[in-house]
């Protein structure tokens, strides 16, 4: 038998929309954190893009968002940060400092999180 393209074949009308949501957050490194070890920036440790002090950190769509993490400019390798949603004691961003590694202090961390909101047309 000779081969074939195999496709879905979908004959309905509805239509999609997608909404992004982002938010940034800015954190400057205080004092050198030399690895092997972790530094916990709590929620209110960070500014939004306006500079004012953040009071909650964005939940995470399920299946339907990302977040990256930036140091001194720098995109970072996932496995390396915790990120925890919510309010002042609850939402944080618990960094791990690998061997041989360290942050110097006034280093810029930067947290970019992306939500997604589909929706389906009418």
């Amino acid at each position: 038998m000779p081969l074939k393209i195999i496709k879905i074949v979908d004959n309905s009308n509805q239509t999609f929309s997608i909404s992004p949501s982002v938010t940034r957050l800015f954190y400057e490194v205080p004092e050198t954190i030399n690895g092997v070890s972790t530094h916990k920036i709590e929620v209110n440790d960070f500014l939004n893009d306006s500079g004012e002090v953040v009071e909650n950190l964005p939940v995470l769509n399920l299946n339907n968002n990302y977040f990256n993490v930036f140091i001194n400019g720098v995109l970072q390798m996932d496995d390396n940060f915790a990120y925890t949603a919510g309010e002042q004691g609850i939402g944080s961003l618990i960094i791990s400092i690998p061997e041989d590694s360290e942050i110097p202090a006034g280093t810029s961390v930067i947290v970019e999180i992306v939500n997604f909101y589909p929706k389906a047309e009418d």
